[in-house]
């Protein structure tokens, strides 16, 4: 069988979108399906989000790209309304998650190399992390499946258990630069950090001079009703790295970083052919304005809570198959008893329902932010009915 057309790394199922209506993908023979997959957390707008879709249009009629040659008014403006938005004071625009997240630990290394101490690389890190698939990024995280194959890695990162606060502090030596942590792992199972780790993380770096660094690719933008995730914990962190949703579907994210935290990131130090270009900045900044508009981050919170609801009580009838619900707004987790792999594809092949699988067997509900009551609904009810219908694999 000779090799596909298509790289062959992606297990892909057989829905197959040509279209999206808001809330909605459409398949090549007109199937219907309710996404509250959204790209996984990408399409915060949904799709055809016509001030998005304008934006873009408009701007690819008038300047698409120029490089990082020349100045650029569309990215200082835009790196402006962030830093406005944001705890940051500079941004550096990329065109991916991973790409994010290798400037956010570019920035954290150099920030100590700048404070002449450059023997303080090393970034620790959490199990079931996901920072991207870049050398440097799957580096970061100690998973096997994301790591088999591609040794030798990137030195400079030291492994700690998620939500363990003294097994990370244990880890603190003489050649520590911070912590990459992100506020809810995502891929890892919708796994929220607790107040105490997370506050007791940016204790840990006041007392020793280190970096709070934060992967907020998934977590971040709106998804959680905060604008960042680590709102809610009140912590503020020195650099974090923005993706997904940023762009609202256009390949666009973010390094943000505190003045300080940047001090080393000089020219020549970093850079991007397409990193920031006219387009992305146009997409950018639409979604900003939804983001930005009076109520949408509460509204957010509020269909976050609706959906939560909902699932919790959906949970006792169908108590065979779930266990419990976990996350924050809009990014939230169901916890299952068998695989969830399984399921996800069972609510998409036969009730016309997308979700995402994750790590300890949880299911992704990660909607678009501009999801409405009917919406939570119907995903209920096609949630509800795949239960009832569904049989789980005998050897789970």
């Amino acid at each position: 069988m000779p090799i596909t057309p298509l790289m062959p790394v992606y297990p892909r199922c057989g829905v197959r979108p040509v279209r999206g209506e808001g809330c909605y993908l459409i398949g090549e023979q007109g199937e219907r399906y309710l996404d509250f997959a959204s790209g996984i957390a990408v399409n915060a707008l949904g799709h055809g989000h016509p001030k998005l879709v304008k934006a873009i249009a408009d701007q690819a009629a008038t300047l698409m790209h120029v490089s990082n040659l020349y100045g650029s008014p569309q990215g200082e403006h835009f790196a402006q309304r962030l830093i406005d938005a944001t705890f940051a004071d500079t941004v550096f625009f990329t065109n991916s998650g991973a790409e994010a997240v290798e400037c956010a630990i570019k920035t954290a290394r150099r920030y100590h190399y700048a404070n002449g101490n450059p023997q303080r690389h090393t970034l620790i890190t959490f199990d079931t992390a996901f920072h991207g698939r870049t050398l440097g990024t799957i580096s970061a995280t100690n998973q096997s499946k994301m790591r088999d194959g591609f040794e030798p890695l990137l030195p400079g990162f030291a492994y700690a258990k998620f939500n363990d606060l003294e097994g990370a502090l244990a880890l603190i030596d003489d050649n520590t630069a911070g912590f990459l942590v992100e506020p809810i792992q995502g891929e890892g199972g919708i796994r929220p950090a607790s107040d105490a780790f997370m506050k007791g993380l940016r204790k840990a770096c006041d007392e020793h001079g280190l970096l709070l660094v934060l992967d907020e690719v998934q977590a971040g933008y709106g998804r959680t009703g905060k604008m960042l995730a680590h709102e809610h914990y009140g912590v503020t962190p020195d650099i974090a790295a923005l993706a997904k949703g940023i762009g609202g579907g256009f390949p666009l994210g973010a390094c943000l970083a505190t003045e300080e935290a940047a001090k080393g990131m000089v020219i020549g130090t970093h850079g991007s052919t397409y990193g920031g270009n006219p387009l992305a900045m146009a997409a950018g900044e639409a979604v900003l304005d939804v983001l930005l508009e009076p109520g949408f981050l509460e509204n957010v919170t509020a269909m976050g809570e609706r959906l939560r609801s909902g699932l919790e009580q959906m949970i006792p009838n169908h108590d065979h198959l779930f266990e419990s619900v976990r996350g924050k707004g809009l990014m939230l987790g169901i916890k299952l008893k068998s695989d969830s792999r399984r399921f996800v594809a069972h609510c998409r092949d036969n009730h016309g329902l997308l979700t995402v699988a994750a790590g300890e067997n949880v299911v992704r509900i990660l909607p678009p932010l501009v999801i409405d009551e009917s919406h939570i609904a119907e995903c209920i009810e096609k949630l509800s009915e795949a239960a009832r219908v569904y049989v789980p694999a005998s050897d789970d």
